[in-house]
C-alpha cells in the first residue's frame, strides 16, 4: 500500500487519529483502493477520514445523554455525513473519468 500513497498526505490524516482510529482509517483506504477500485488520492483520504470520524462519534456517544448533547451529536453527525457524501461523489466521478471498474467480488 505504501508505494501508492504520498506519505506526507497520509501522515497529515494519521496524526490526528488514535491508534485504533488509524487502523480503521487504513483499513478503509485499503478496502477502497484494492476492493472497490478507487484511485489513492487526497479526496479518497478525506472520504476515509470522515468515515473514521463517523465511527468515532458512534463509539463515544451514548444515546441516553441529555437533550443538548443529543442535539450536538446529531448536528455533528449530519456535518460528517454531508462530508462523506461530498467526497464519495468526488471519488466516484474521478473513477468514472478514469474508466476504472469495480472488480467482481468473490462469492
Amino acid at each position: 500500500m505504501a508505494e501508492f500513497f504520498d506519505r506526507e498526505t497520509a501522515r497529515k490524516f494519521l496524526k490526528e487519529l488514535s491508534p485504533s482510529e488509524q487502523y480503521y482509517f487504513l483499513n478503509k483506504v485499503n478496502e477502497a483502493v484494492y476492493k472497490d477500485g478507487y484511485a489513492p488520492d487526497e479526496d479518497l483520504f478525506y472520504y476515509c477520514y470522515f468515515l473514521t470520524l463517523k465511527e468515532r462519534l458512534r463509539t463515544i456517544t451514548s444515546y441516553r445523554t441529555e437533550g443538548y448533547l443529543r442535539y450536538i451529536y446529531a448536528e455533528g453527525l449530519k456535518g460528517v455525513e454531508d462530508s462523506i457524501k461530498f467526497y464519495k461523489e468526488r471519488i466516484d466521478s474521478k473513477r468514472s473519468l478514469s474508466d476504472r471498474t469495480i472488480p467482481k467480488r468473490l462469492k
